[in-house]
């Protein structure tokens, strides 16, 4: 005996329901001559029909945190195909099937109008379930997700990847220049997603590597790995080569410190698009402009994402954001005040960590621009 599918009540967006009443209504009544017993007359604001954001959906439950929706819509698995999204332009995906073929599809109103908090419905590395047509195709289920990648964008959940197994937090020794608290943000939304993430600073070449060592050896004594490489001249690109392979990777960064250029050199066949950073604003140009999830022939994917120029935390409270520090979580139990916010208190053992050389000073700055709320800008 088949199970019994489950009818839940669930939310959907405000904008779900068609025009109420239409403009021409006074000439529709010339023309027409409407009688006094019209349905116009027994229209009525309940909480039924066309005008209730609440409906009926056959499905199953699951945690929004997971999927961004809070059901699973049901579908016919017999017409339906497993698939996952390589891109995203507009309103179409690009999907690519088990067996390798590459379809167009679009998304069924269905979950284009379920309530949620994400700024778009379905981004790079979903992994769905589609109904395909020639080459073409409808997504009719996006599947719960991992690992998720995603900031805030106003006020609302923007997913830049999902499903992925590590964060390649790219940054560049100059031109643009290095930018310490963009990569103290990416570390804390690796901790909270628990993605396991992988420093490289590009553009070696053009300072002295001496310089970076002071920074490189906090990050080190921290256990996060720290790779000295340049896209330009050859320098490490191997070491990049070895920790992509085998490896589902998002590479995030801000614009022009070289991400598209280390793929291609990684993998010279991509042939990515690039350009140079803007000689007037010393700023990247935004070349790439949406994520994409490119196949690697030595295996894993790789995740090219546009450059951020604003980077603001998702889902994070300012009490939790000592608890994606490394080096700031072992002091947090001895400070006197259970609710102690690290910043401003006198008996604060952090504090007191700063003030003897135990905390690097530069980590303990970002981690009060994080509390406080303030946003990093490119």
């Amino acid at each position: 005996m088949s199970k019994k599918k489950k009818k839940i009540r669930t939310a959907f967006r405000k904008n779900r329901q068609v025009r109420t009443r239409h403009r021409d209504l006074t000439q529709q009544v010339e023309q027409e001559r409407f009688h006094e017993d019209d349905e116009f007359r027994e229209e009525r604001i309940t909480g039924k029909g066309e005008l209730v954001r609440k409906r009926t959906v056959v499905g199953e439950p699951v945690e929004a945190q997971e999927t961004g929706f809070e059901i699973l819509p049901d579908v016919d698995l017999s017409v339906c195909r497993p698939g996952r999204v390589l891109q995203v332009q507009g309103l179409i995906s690009v999907v690519q099937a088990e067996d390798g073929t590459i379809y167009r599809c679009a998304v069924r109103r269905l979950l284009k109008t379920l309530s949620t908090k994400q700024r778009h419905v379905v981004t790079a590395g979903d992994r769905i379930l589609f109904r395909p047509a020639g080459t073409e195709g409808i997504i009719e289920r996006i599947e719960p997700r991992r690992r998720v990648l995603s900031r805030t964008s106003r006020r609302r959940r923007h997913i830049l990847v999902a499903n992925v197994d590590q964060m390649l937090i790219l940054a560049s020794a100059a031109e643009p220049d290095l930018k310490p608290h963009l990569i103290d943000r990416f570390l804390v939304t690796a901790e909270k997603s628990e993605i396991r993430p992988l420093i490289c600073i590009n553009k070696m070449d053009l300072v002295d590597g001496a310089e970076l060592q002071p920074m490189v050896g906090v990050y080190a004594q921290m256990g996060y790995q720290v790779l000295q490489v340049s896209a330009k001249t050859g320098m490490n690109v191997g070491q990049v080569r070895d920790a992509l392979s085998g490896q589902e990777t998002v590479i995030c960064g801000q614009s022009g410190v070289g991400k598209s250029s280390l793929l291609n050199a990684v993998q010279p066949g991509l042939n990515l698009r690039t350009a140079t950073v803007s000689p007037d604003t010393e700023k990247g140009r935004h070349t790439t402009t949406t994520a994409v999830l490119l196949p690697l022939p030595f295996g894993g994917y790789v995740v090219d994402t546009p450059g951020i120029r604003q980077f603001q935390l998702w889902d994070v409270i300012p009490e939790e954001v000592a608890g994606y520090f490394r080096d700031i979580r072992p002091y947090v139990s001895f400070c006197r005040f259970p609710n102690c916010s690290h910043t401003h208190e006198s008996e604060c053992a952090v504090k007191h960590a700063v003030a003897d050389g135990r905390l690097d000073m530069r980590r303990y700055d970002s981690y009060c621009h994080m509390v406080l709320g303030d946003q990093v800008r490119i």
